[in-house]
């Protein structure tokens, strides 16, 4: 089964750019545009790793993974947070609860590297 990455994020030009640029990785891919319908997305498909924005309508991308994080089901999926915002606070508090941080505008030959090595680490890969 090929593995799924949920991409969370408000602007879907950008959940589109991001899905074809990344269509190299034969990955398929589930997307939400809020915190709340990330959540469900994740408890319902069990992504292979979740991109996720920390700016979003209803709940913020840091409760989101805080909240996947609680959950036995969820608390192993890989998160990568993607954001506009750059400052130090808020980019140390997204790197204590998840896998990594890229800021966009996404250095997306990095962020390909990046996913393609947290998907390999996966208990059920290859």
């Amino acid at each position: 089964m090929a593995p799924r990455i949920l991409i969370v994020d408000d602007e879907r030009d950008f959940t589109e750019l991001v899905q074809f640029r990344l269509a190299g990785l034969g990955c398929e891919f589930l997307v939400a545009y809020d915190g709340v319908h990330a959540l469900s997305q994740a408890r319902q498909f069990k992504p292979s790793l979740i991109l996720l924005d920390i700016l979003l309508p209803d709940l913020d991308g840091l409760s989101v993974c805080e909240i996947l994080r609680r959950q036995p089901a969820t608390k192993k999926i890989p998160v990568i947070f993607m954001s506009a915002l750059s400052a130090g606070v808020t980019k140390r508090t997204a790197v204590m609860q998840a896998d990594d941080f890229f800021t966009k505008p996404l250095d997306l030959p990095r962020l390909q590297q990046r996913i393609l090595q947290l998907l390999q680490r996966r208990p059920d890969a290859g």
